[in-house]
Order: structure tokens, then sequence, then C-alpha cells
């Protein structure tokens, strides 16, 4: 088998994502008086873009995971947007996150849908 060595990385264009997809957590969000009594389910989907420059951590999935358990677990959120803002804040104090897409989706809301949601995605200035 024969090794090739990129030794000219002005040669190459790539991007590196982080995706996190269907993550279910019961969480306490929603502004009507039941979703403020009892925790539901609420699925994640998200892209990062990191900086495809710096070396990738093998922690970055778990930390990132966890990260969003700990904010989710924090309080209530009167709005899946409120949630979402607080998401980006903490992605985005990590260096290597350029961009990030998230998905956040009620699984129990409304009858005769799968889920109901957002979509928001986010660069850093300069970034695409």
């Amino acid at each position: 088998m024969k090794i090739i060595k990129f030794k000219d990385k002005r040669r190459f264009s790539y991007k590196r994502k982080i995706l996190v997809r269907n993550l279910i957590l019961k969480i306490s969000v929603g502004i009507h008086g039941f979703e403020k009594k009892k925790k539901q389910r609420v699925k994640f989907n998200i892209d990062i873009n990191i900086d495809p420059n710096l070396i990738p951590n093998d922690n970055d999935l778990d930390s990132i995971i966890k990260s969003i358990e700990k904010i989710t677990n924090k309080k209530h959120y009167p709005l899946l947007e409120t949630l979402a803002e607080k998401i980006f804040l903490k992605l985005f104090e990590n260096r290597k996150v350029k961009k990030v897409k998230l998905r956040l989706e009620k699984l129990d809301i409304l009858k005769n849908t799968s889920s109901v949601g957002i979509e928001i995605e986010k660069s850093k200035f300069n970034e695409s």
C-alpha cells in the first residue's frame, strides 16, 4: 500500500464538521401552562463547522452533548429560540467552532404532527 503525504496545504481546501443527529432529551420548555408543569421530549440536530487547520480533539463530541444536557437541565425555557441562543453562546466559546446549524423539535406538542420546531444557523464573522 502506498502512503500519500499532503505537504502543501494550499493545494487542498476542505471543511470539517461535527454532526449530532437525533439527540432526544426531556426538557422543560414552552409558554403554555401544561408545558411548564411537565418536561417534554425535544430532538436536537446540530451541524458544527470547525476550523479544519486545528487538530481535532477526541473529546469534542462528548463535550458538546454534555454542554447541551447541562444547559437544558438548568431551567425552564419559554421558547426554543431562547434555548437555541444559550446553546449557540456555549458552542461559540470554543475557538475551533466557526459555524453552527441547530434544529430543535418538540416531538409531542401537536396532534397529527411528528414534530414542530425551529432551525437557526449562525456563523462567526468572516466565516462560512
